[in-house]
């Protein structure tokens, strides 16, 4: 019999230029351990395609030219990104949690399996959303992350992707809770 490993859950999120990969490039990841968000990971990309959303870079802020100039090769970014989760899941199964999960992953996902090859989290993520749901019972509607009684967010700013990926632990810690046992 196998032994299982223990579960580090990473909260993930990305910026991404428009709603799929690869016809839009991600711009950015954040991460960061849920249990310990001091440990984060941060990068921007250099863009794979030249389409965009203006909405999705309004929401962003970046611009895709500076990003040319500045980001890093999405190789190298995977394989950093890859090193960072090795290091601080040890030995343990890394875990993909995100808000709106599929989104974020689907961006991940394509980019590890596209650059590296293979993905350290596997095929699936944890969605928080689905989780609050499950919790609480509530609507999907109702999943917003303004409805978690936590301390909100600045709205009013561009998004940033370990700002996101560090409140996105809070609320994942918040969900877990509901549920009366750790996860």
């Amino acid at each position: 019999m196998t032994e299982k490993r223990e579960e580090v859950f990473i909260s993930v999120d990305i910026e991404a230029a428009g709603p799929i990969p690869p016809d839009y490039s991600m711009l950015s990841l954040g991460c960061c351990l849920v249990d310990d968000p001091d440990k984060s990971f941060y990068i921007e990309f250099k863009p794979i395609s030249e389409n965009v959303i203006p909405e999705a870079m309004a929401v962003s802020g970046f611009d895709l030219d500076r990003l040319k100039d500045t980001g890093t090769n999405p190789e190298e970014a995977m394989r950093r990104l890859d090193e960072w989760i090795t290091a601080h899941s040890g030995d343990g199964k890394p875990i993909f949690v995100g808000f709106n999960a599929p989104f974020d992953w689907a961006f991940v996902n394509y980019y590890f399996l596209h650059f590296l090859q293979r993905n350290p989290f596997g095929i699936g993520a944890v969605d928080i959303k689905a989780m609050y749901m499950g919790a609480t019972g509530s609507s999907w509607d109702a999943t917003r992350s303004s409805q978690f009684p936590v301390e909100k967010q600045n709205e009013n700013e561009k998004h940033d992707a370990l700002a996101d990926a560090r409140h996105q632990a809070k609320l994942f810690r918040y969900v877990r809770n509901l549920r009366g046992q750790p996860l």
